[in-house]
């Protein structure tokens, strides 16, 4: 059988009388009930931080905004604004330049891109002064100072563990 719980806590209360009273008869002392103790509040600082009516640092902030702040403090601007004007490569030299040429590295004002052909490449050298100024106008001034455009790469005859330096295969010609 469940004892029914009394939500007046008189019985409650009565029993810790009793219990109070036979203590005093029989002579024990019951321990003083104790107050709990407060954790102290540790000491103001001299200068309050107050909120105020005007958004501060300190007030939670749009991703966007936070984002910006981290690509400011660590030197992305630029890096981020070439990859996004490079993702429009067609765009800016065009759908069959786009098909033949890939920007590959960007480093110190300098844009390099490997083109399929020897002649793909000396075509797209008459138009890199154009391309330079595109890409100085998407990006801002003195961003892209020269764009080296590359042919296919010739094969390399220093190949395997017994290669020698030197000519190799073609020292023998002529």
């Amino acid at each position: 059988m469940s004892e029914q719980h009394d939500p007046t806590g008189l019985e409650l209360a009565s029993e810790i009388a009793r219990a109070a009273v036979e203590a005093a008869e029989y002579g024990v002392v019951l321990p003083e009930p104790t107050k709990p103790r407060t954790p102290r509040r540790p000491a103001r600082p001299v200068e309050q931080q107050r909120s105020g009516a005007h958004p501060d640092d300190r007030d939670p902030q749009l991703i966007g905004n936070v984002l910006d702040q981290v690509v400011r403090e660590r030197g992305w601007k630029k890096r981020i604004s070439l990859s996004t004007v490079l993702r429009r490569w067609p765009d800016l030299v065009g759908e069959s330049n786009a098909e033949h040429s890939k920007p590959v590295f960007y480093e110190n004002g300098v844009l390099i891109v490997d083109c399929d052909s020897t002649s793909w490449a000396t075509a797209m050298r008459y138009a890199a002064s154009q391309l330079v100024a595109q890409l100085n106008r998407a990006l801002g001034e003195q961003t892209v100072l020269r764009v080296e455009f590359r042919g296919p790469r010739a094969p390399s005859w220093k190949k395997g563990p017994r290669a020698v330096q030197g000519r190799g295969p073609r020292d023998t010609y002529g």
